[in-house]
């Protein structure tokens, strides 16, 4: 069985940063992740790309032959993806084991996970090659600087989950470029009545119904928890990536190594 993420999230919230982070911990811990890049538009890496998707095809080459927009054609781009998830795809991914650990750094536009069925057929296609998956959603921390931007957010997040029926870990990026980390903390995991009575407070009598209902749906959902990651913390990495782990068992059928803790013992006495 193998196991991957699969990064999503807003343009501009960390998702490739996360990635790097992701490799150098990895790699400080003696564990081996490997890195796929899904973004047909991408440029620079500051870690080793193990599957890229502008091997079989590139945003810029898109938009010069077909006259496509940035937008269209990056939709463009993931629909040949999913195209070719038997061919190109099936052949990179039959170089990984079956416990190999894949992470894959999606593009940015909000639509490939909001609406667009191409990574929803990407992770059935990864299922079928028995991988367990999991979404990591990141959303700027400096986005939530108030009650109607943090439901913003969390219905993005909430449409994403739905769309790819995936366990979905939210995580609030860039955590350590928040000055005041008390305006962001009292929205970790806030009660729904602070909710609705500080959205009540920002918005006209009107919406007082309108405001209940999107409480009640994120509430429902169990969407109002977020994981801050700092990547100055190596404890805050582990930790996120602990959660992720959990999503998708990886390590419970890991045998014990008796030898490594014997050795730890030899090098105590």
């Amino acid at each position: 069985m193998g196991y991957a993420q699969l990064v999503i999230g807003p343009a501009g919230s960390g998702k490739s940063t996360y990635c790097s982070s992701l490799y150098e911990h990895a790699v400080a811990t003696r564990r081996t992740i490997h890195i796929v890049n899904l973004d047909p538009a991408a440029e620079n890496f500051d870690y080793p790309v193990a599957m890229d998707i502008r091997e079989l095809i590139s945003l810029d080459d898109v938009m010069e032959e077909l006259g496509l927009g940035p937008n269209g054609g990056l939709v463009y781009c993931m629909e040949h993806l999913e195209d070719n998830l038997d061919d190109w795809f099936t052949d990179e991914l039959d170089n990984y084991l079956d416990d190999d650990y894949l992470v894959f750094d999606c593009p940015g536009q909000i639509e490939l996970f909001s609406h667009v069925p191409v990574l929803r057929n990407f992770v059935e296609h990864l299922k079928s090659k028995n991988f367990n998956v999991c979404a990591v959603y990141l959303l700027d921390s400096q986005f939530m600087t108030d009650v109607t931007k943090f439901i913003s957010g969390c219905m993005a997040c909430l449409s994403a989950m739905v769309q790819l029926e995936l366990p979905h870990v939210n995580i609030l990026s860039k955590m350590d470029l928040v000055t005041n980390k008390k305006d962001v903390e009292e929205f970790l995991d806030p009660e729904p009545t602070f909710l609705l009575s500080e959205l009540n407070q920002r918005m006209p009598p009107q919406f007082a119904k309108l405001n209940k209902s999107l409480i009640e749906l994120v509430n429902n959902y169990s969407m109002v928890s977020f994981i801050p990651l700092d990547l100055r913390k190596e404890r805050s990495i582990q930790y996120v990536l602990a959660q992720i782990d959990n999503c998708i068992q990886y390590g419970e059928d890991a045998d014990v190594k008796v030898k490594d803790f014997d050795q730890d013992d030899d090098d105590d006495e």
